[in-house]
């Protein structure tokens, strides 16, 4: 067994293909955030990957939903979206495949 701390990963992301990681795979990444309520991320979209996120804690709203606990979103590939944590909010994340420079901050034109 190993013991690690998230706070050992960059953002939350623990698994995937990148360094540091706790496990490298290029077929997915894992992460969990946790933001207070107000905190905001910039539009943004993958080229190529799909992102599964789901809401543990609190309420936020990724692009157009606002989400709650136990509900699962996915984003498919050249779809924008932003983020606002309209509570606390916890998140789990899994983006397949991993391509840590996939993201693009912006819409796809």
């Amino acid at each position: 067994m190993d013991v690690v701390k998230l706070s050992d990963y960059t953002g939350g992301w623990f698994i995937g293909d990148f360094a540091p990681t706790m496990a490298a795979n290029p077929d997915f990444e894992v992460c969990l955030k946790r933001y207070s309520a107000g905190d905001t991320e910039p539009i943004h979209y993958q080229f190529e990957c799909t992102e599964y996120t789901v809401v543990v804690a609190g309420r936020c709203r990724i692009g157009d939903y606002e989400l709650g606990p136990d509900d699962i979103l996915r984003i498919h590939p050249m779809e924008a979206a932003g983020f606002e944590a309209l509570t606390d909010v916890v998140l789990v994340a899994v983006k397949t495949p991993s391509k840590p420079f996939d993201k693009v901050v912006g819409s796809p034109a």
